[in-house]
């Protein structure tokens, strides 16, 4: 017989994805808006030039990396297109990586040995 899940109850996902959006889009056009009419549209890496038309591709980078951090002055903000923001964050996240031999990561990839044991269990069916 098979198990019946319980099913999702719909118009509750529906509420908190909304309700998620909305709280995202206005984030988004607090920060977003005063950095357009504070900067000029132009990437702050590559230097290319936005207009209305594709300015949905030029993004606000958040310097510190803090999304919370707006100050009304814009000194954490910069502009920039979508390649140049995926290649930052890139960049932090790879700079954050654990590092060396001395790192976990390191120790654990080193030290595992997918075939440990093998031989024993072969010669047990014998």
């Amino acid at each position: 017989m098979p198990i019946r899940k319980p099913k999702p109850d719909r118009a509750k996902l529906d509420r908190v994805v909304a309700q998620a959006r909305r709280d995202q889009e206005e984030r988004e056009k607090g920060y977003r808006e005063q950095a357009l009419k504070m900067y000029p549209w132009i990437c702050g890496r590559c230097a290319r030039e936005f207009t209305h038309k594709n300015l949905h591709e030029l993004t606000v980078h958040h310097r510190n990396h803090n999304h919370d951090d707006n100050p009304p002055d814009g000194s954490n903000w910069e502009l920039l297109c979508l390649y140049c923001h995926d290649a930052e964050h890139s960049r932090y996240l790879n700079a954050s990586a654990p590092r060396g031999p001395e790192s976990d990561q390191a120790k654990a990839a080193g030290s595992f040995k997918p075939f440990a044991g093998l031989e024993a269990l072969l010669k047990s069916k014998d």
